[in-house]
């Protein structure tokens, strides 16, 4: 640790002793002679002596460092040795118990250039200070681990140097202009502008590439006419003939670029290309072109001198074995290449650290460590990943692409490549508008991704990718890395060139992009630098096929679905986990288990879902994959089982990957059957099903009724069908008659089972006769909730009375401590509300009756402003479900709450809900279907008032006749996965159910579960609980539970379930309580009182100080947003506690400062901010009901990028959606007129044309339109003043706190003279500076303050 480290002086660390005695006599050197003579510099072995006397007998035991005083570089020295010169020193320790191999390789990596011709050891190297660990062990283990990494790298400087030594054979000898046709570029040198075509001369010839680092470019009329006599085709070969002599590039893909000084060795196929082109990189080759060489200062080789080098003429199928054996030698020893520089890469990082220099300026540098440690990972051992380092423009790709398109259809392209016509309609058909769009199309036609050529009166259909070809077949894996993204936004003259760190290609397309940082830095710096790219543009063209993208900071590495920048949630980022739910965190681990072959080509052809309804890619998380495979496995062993993964962690997206993956991988199984046991779930699943499966390989069909059912079992067609346990079992028991053609047929089908919900969707008895019909079928169960022994089955003579017993051994487990630890879901907030000291909990007297009713509505309405999200603002609210226990009693409650809204009770809503919400509440009631056919005809009439109340609410049209299609549309407002459900006029705010919805319902946006019935069974309780707790908003920290029954009761059940399906977990890590939660609050608000006793003592804090202070801020504010989120909880309890609510803001404001300052001012030390604080933590607590700026800014991207849904808007409806958002804007005018202008004049261009910023980010747009403004508010401040802009942008970018930070930078700058002409009425000098100030001052408030506060 560093914390034990010490400063300490080479000089005192080293002493020196004069080389004299040790000088050699003769140079007469010879290899057959022992003694080696060396010299510090680059040399270091001058060559071997006879001399025995003088010799320094350095050794293993009694190493030295040989140091040159003139040049400053060293050597370590382990054996005797003569000198050359008495210019340097022999260093050697002064303490022996030092280690010198540490010493060593800090002196040899201090980052000094000599300026002068003097002796530097004693002036300048013995003065400097070093950082040494105090414990000689620790030494120790330094020095020993240099050695290794000195070893390795001395291993693999021999493997690539052995690679390098290719062995020529005595075959015939030809000339080369006898077998190719050779020439050169042009001879003029055509005028340079700033784009167009590359001109390649031989400086830009390099390591067998083309390198387009110094590239100059010329015109489309001087491209074509050096292309008349010189044109460069694919599979020649370019020869630097001035400067860089003999430097040779293969041309791979289809050229761009014209050529001067180069020669041009064309592809004649009287030799093969491959086997030419090693061969001119062979000492051989090299020793003719130098004896053939001109020049004085600038070496060059004639034309004639090419044509007749002498080539070694093998035969031809001995030429194709060399060239393609050359070739691979090639890869290896780029393999080794690179290895050895990661293996210097990371010596010199970790000498970083020691070392007496300014850490920043070489932090980049552990960044590029781990770019290559990744491809290192990637291309070496077993992966089939080539490295493709040639390919760094987006021309390069779209070539590179072609060529690998090409080679994949001959046959259909009848071995005529592409026209560039051609290529352009191929072009065309990938530039995709949206991530999902590129998703839909990767799906492919039969597992084959096609695109479609017209070729005169042919239509040609190409194969690009081939998702049975996975690890095999025709696919090509290709990594490339610092891509350039260089797009010239000629309209506002900015140049937004960015480089792409890292990105795997399948058949040449972009599919996983990946953005790193080193571990000083959160991955979340990432995750930011992905969206700002996708806002600017950067993910279009051929990139905008990219499916996945993976951030990492070396120690924490996530992964997440392709998606826009308004779109990109970090909650929803996953991490990697082992089958045994172990965390994955290290990103060479990461690589391993994620982006190797299969499994990164697996991610995204079986791994990747397509949400019809929310229009967003899904990548599965680890525990879903697992348990896929784990089903695929079992399968194959003829073995049944279940899956239990808890409740809320995406048991339909699983079930559904499971479903289909089985019926594809498995090609016995004749049908895959998902079974579930109710009606409304049986559409609702199937909706969902077919949402994922809309742009699937399998066709998924709900069953209507039984003949349906009997009919889809008798076709011929592999499917997934979608059916009701009670369908499946009245067609068995009931509709087929035993021993004819159609029962035969349907018994003997091979059957996979996928059983949702299977603690109760069947049976065991139901089970155990489905069975014995279908026997040749296999069972997999899907259950967050298991039967165990102690929540088993009753009793039924043999039958199985656990899930074990009845599927099969436990494929794979995720608990809810598993989820919660993962944050794949939020963990419970609970409230037993019920009355408390009555005799009998379980009477119902006590409930159902007005008094009790109204107390349950007065906590919904008036004491739930943090549970249901008021402190997010207008249409960022969440929603609520109020469960009873019958349908009577859930109508009384629907008719109570229409009486409260309309003021006709003693329950008012508090005017701090209404002024958030004027509507509030909105609501709706909903009953399964079965349970309405059951009621009286009174409670139809009632459930008819409810639809009409609905219709007229969001002017739908649904009769009581329609009440699937009411349920159904009222399941997707309430999951607001599709676009229009984000606007509030389209919002419910709460449902009132029995049964419904409690299990198998996926809204994100519910937050609060209200039961106002008696206490379930463990199973039924986590259920019902698990529809609160899924991830949705930052503001989202817990799933809320309040039960107004049984309190007593109530909490020895829900602790009894918590702890059964917690797995051995805690019940505290699951749920929290008043009880605990209020204690902890009050102890971190002492600790917030120590760190800043009142919030003006931040401002004078040390950086250490603030440090402190906002770590401990962040978790009081955790546990003061839980605290408010009580129904116990009231403001005028704060008094109590010791804190107002102003002075929790004046805590807020200072905070926010302090971040920005340490965001901006990273602070000294070994220890980066982010292992000290959560620099992307974001407030809870602090209650911000203003409208929100990117809420706006979605809804304005909803009518520019519209769903399908919304494309065929009519223009009333259309303008309806632009009327809400100028309400929105008008009242955040309110509280920031200068964003509400930008907004308004953007609503504006859009409303007066519909093409206006259609497709693009609008984040980004009114991003660029508020620096715009920014900047003509400075330009026209400098203007006026006659001040420097660049001073005055930086204090604008960095305006806080009043403070003007480089003030006297301003003034140092800025013109008097200037001013004084430009202005009738100039003020005097000794007025101008201070009126300067005070104006910039001014300026800042009202201008840029408003501005960079969104």
């Amino acid at each position: 640790m560093a914390f034990f480290w010490e400063q300490r002086k080479l000089g005192e660390l080293l002493k020196y002793e004069q080389p004299t005695k040790y000088i050699v006599s003769s140079t007469d050197y010879s290899d057959n002679y022992k003694i080696p003579v060396l010299t510090a510099g680059q040399s270091f072995v001058l060559g071997y002596t006879n001399e025995t006397f003088g010799v320094k007998n350095a050794s293993a035991e009694s190493p030295v460092i040989i140091f040159d005083d003139f040049t400053t570089s060293s050597h370590f020295v382990d054996f005797p040795f003569k000198v050359k010169s008495s210019a340097m020193k022999i260093l050697t320790l002064v303490d022996c118990s030092d280690n010198i191999y540490c010493v060593n390789n800090i002196l040899e990596n201090i980052q000094y250039v000599p300026l002068s011709h003097e002796r530097h050891w004693i002036s300048i190297f013995s003065e400097n200070f070093v950082k040494l660990p105090k414990e000689k062990c620790e030494q120790k283990q330094i020095g020993s681990l240099f050695s290794k990494l000195d070893h390795l790298i001395t291993l693999h400087q021999c493997k690539h140097f052995t690679n390098c030594n290719k062995n020529r054979f005595a075959w015939e000898q030809r000339k080369l202009n006898d077998i190719s046709e050779v020439r050169d570029g042009t001879h003029d040198s055509p005028k340079y502008q700033n784009t167009g075509h590359p001109f390649v001369t031989s400086k830009n010839i390099k390591d067998g590439f083309i390198n387009y680092d110094d590239i100059q470019f010329i015109s489309d009329e001087d491209f074509n006419e050096i292309n008349k006599r010189s044109k460069v085709d694919v599979n020649d070969i370019l020869m630097g003939m001035i400067g860089t002599i003999g430097n040779t590039a293969l041309i791979r893909t289809e050229p761009d670029f014209a050529i001067k000084n180069v020669a041009l060795i064309k592809d004649t196929k009287q030799i093969n290309y491959l086997y030419l082109y090693h061969f001119l990189h062979s000492p051989f080759i090299g020793k003719q072109l130098s004896s053939g060489m001109d020049g004085g200062t600038q070496k060059f080789v004639s034309l004639g001198n090419v044509r007749n080098l002498d080539i070694v003429y093998p035969s031809e199928v001995e030429q194709i074995k060399l060239g393609e054996y050359f070739d691979h030698l090639d890869h290896l020893i780029t393999l080794h290449q690179h290895k050895l520089n990661i293996l210097k890469g990371i010596k010199k990082y970790m000498i970083f650290g020691m070392l007496n220099i300014e850490g920043g300026k070489n932090m980049p540098e552990l960044e590029s460590i781990i770019e290559k440690n990744l491809i290192d990972q990637l291309v070496l051992g077993d992966s089939q990943w080539t490295y493709r380092p040639d390919l760094k423009s987006e021309k390069d790709l779209w070539d590179n692409f072609r060529y690998i398109l090409e080679q994949n259809n001959k046959d259909r392209l009848n071995g005529q490549p592409l026209s560039d016509n051609e290529f352009e309609q191929v072009k065309n058909q990938l530039q995709f508008s949206s991530f999902y769009k590129a998703g839909e199309w990767l799906v492919g036609e039969n597992g084959k991704v096609m695109v479609h050529v017209q070729r005169d009166t042919e239509k040609l259909h190409l194969v690009v990718m081939n998702h049975e070809h996975i690890a095999g077949g025709s696919s090509v894996y290709e990594v490339i890395n610092q891509y350039s993204t260089l797009q010239s936004d000629k309209e506002n003259g900015k140049d937004n060139n960015s480089r792409f760190d890292v990105t795997l290609m399948i058949n040449g397309l972009p599919m996983i992009h990946i953005e790193l940082k080193n571990k000083s830095h959160p991955y979340m710096e990432a995750f930011n630098q992905i969206k700002r790219y996708i806002g600017e543009g950067k993910f279009t063209g051929i990139f905008s096929a990219v499916q996945m993208f993976v951030v990492s900071n070396g120690v924490d590495t996530k992964y997440f679905s392709a998606a826009s920048d308004t779109e990109l949630n970090p909650k929803f980022m996953s991490g990697w986990l082992d089958e045994k739910n172990n965390p994955v965190t290290d990103y060479i681990d990461f690589a391993k288990s994620v982006l190797s072959i299969p499994q990164a080509h697996e991610m995204i052809a079986r791994y990747t879902v397509l949400d019809e309804d929310s229009k967003r890619l899904i990548l599965l998380r680890p525990y879903q994959i697992h348990a896929i495979e784990a089903i695929r496995e079992s399968s194959k062993q003829g073995k049944s089982g279940y899956v239990w993964h808890t409740t809320g962690s995406g048991k339909t997206l699983t079930s559904y990957k499971a479903t289909r993956n089985l019926l594809m991988d498995i090609p016995s199984i004749d049908k895959t059957i998902f079974l579930i046991d109710r009606k409304d779930l049986d559409a609702q699943t199937t909706l969902a099903f077919q949402a994922y499966a809309n742009n699937d390989l399998v066709d998924v069909d709900e069953t209507e009724n039984v003949n349906d059912l009997k009919k889809k079992l008798k076709s011929d067609d592999r499917q997934v069908i979608v059916t009701t346990i009670q369908k499946l079992q009245r067609l068995v028991t009931k509709r087929l008659k035993e021993d004819t053609p159609e029962y035969n047929k349907i018994k003997n089908l091979k059957l996979g089972f996928i059983v949702d919900e299977c603690h109760r969707a069947v049976t065991p008895a139901t089970k155990r006769e489905l069975e014995r019909f279908f026997k040749n079928s296999l069972w997999f169960g899907f259950t967050g909730t298991p039967r165990f022994d102690e929540n088993s089955y009753p009793q039924m003579g043999d039958l199985p009375r656990t899930t074990e017993a009845l599927y099969g051994k436990c494929l794979h487990k995720y608990t809810i401590m598993n989820a919660i630890h993962d944050n794949a879901v939020l963990g419970f907030q609970v409230e037993h509300n019920g009355p408390k000291n009555i005799d009998d909990e379980t009477d119902s007297k006590v409930y159902e009756n007005e008094k009790h009713m109204l107390k349950v509505l007065d906590v919904v309405l008036n004491k739930s402003y943090h549970k249901l999200g008021f402190q997010n603002g207008k249409g960022k609210t969440y929603v609520g479900l109020l469960t009873t226990s019958s349908i009577q009693q859930a109508q009384k409650y629907y008719e109570l709450l229409t009486k409260v809204k309309n003021g006709e009770t003693p329950l008012v809503i508090d005017e701090k809900i209404k002024q958030v919400l004027p509507d509030f509440p909105k609501f709706a009631i909903t009953y399964s279907v079965s349970e309405n056919k059951d009621n009286s005809m009174v409670n139809q009439d009632k459930m008819k008032k409810s639809i009409d109340d609905y219709n007229k609410m969001f002017g739908t049209k649904f009769d009581i006749s329609q009440i699937q299609s009411y349920n159904g549309n009222l399941n997707k407002r309430l999951a607001r996965k599709d676009s229009k459900y984000k606007s509030r006029n389209e919002q419910l705010d709460l449902v009132i159910v029995v049964d419904r919805l409690l299990t198998g319902f996926d809204a994100p946006c519910m937050s609060t579960i209200y039961i106002d019935r008696q206490p379930m069974g463990p199973h039924d309780l986590i259920q019902a609980f698990s529809r609160t707790n899924r991830i949705f908003d930052k503001n989202k920290a817990f799933g809320q539970i309040v039960t107004f029954q049984a309190p007593v009761l109530f909490k020895e059940c829900v602790d009894n379930a918590v702890k059964l399906y917690s797995a051995g977990g805690t019940k505290e890590s699951v749920l929290a309580e008043w009880n605990v939660v209020e204690p902890a609050f009050k102890k971190a608000l002492s600790a917030l009182r120590v760190s800043a006793e009142k919030p003006e003592d931040i401002a004078s804090m040390s950086e250490k100080e603030k440090k402190i202070f906002v770590k401990i801020f962040q978790e009081f504010d955790t546990l003061f947003a839980q605290l408010k989120s009580f129904t116990n909880y009231d403001d005028s309890m704060l008094k109590d506690y010791g804190i107002t609510e102003e002075e929790y803001n004046d805590y807020v404001g200072h905070y926010k400062n302090v971040v920005e300052e340490l965001k901006k001012d990273p602070p000294d030390g070994d220890e980066p901010i982010d292992e000290i604080v959560d620099q992307e933590y974001e407030l809870m607590a602090y209650s911000n009901t203003k409208i929100d700026y990117e809420y706006i800014i979605s809804l304005i991207q909803n009518i520019v990028t519209p769903s399908d849904d919304d494309e065929n808007l009519s223009p009333e409806e259309r303008q309806k959606k632009i009327d809400e958002i100028k309400s929105f804007v008008e009242d955040l005018r309110k509280d920031n007129p200068k964003i509400a202008d930008i907004m308004s004049t953007l609503v504006s261009e859009i409303e007066n044309d519909e093409e206006k910023y259609k497709g693009q980010s609008i984040l980004n747009v009114v991003e660029n339109m508020r620096q715009d403004c920014i900047d003509r508010v400075i330009t026209d401040f400098c203007d006026e003043w006659k001040t420097s802009k660049e001073d005055v942008m930086y204090v604008a970018e960095n305006y806080r706190n009043g403070a003007i930070i480089n003030e006297s930078a301003i003034k140092a700058t800025s013109n008097y003279s200037e001013y004084k002409e430009s202005q009738e009425k100039a003020l005097p000098k000794f007025k101008y500076y201070s009126k300067m100030m005070t104006e910039l001052r001014k300026v800042l408030e009202e201008e840029i303050k408003p501005l960079n506060h969104n």
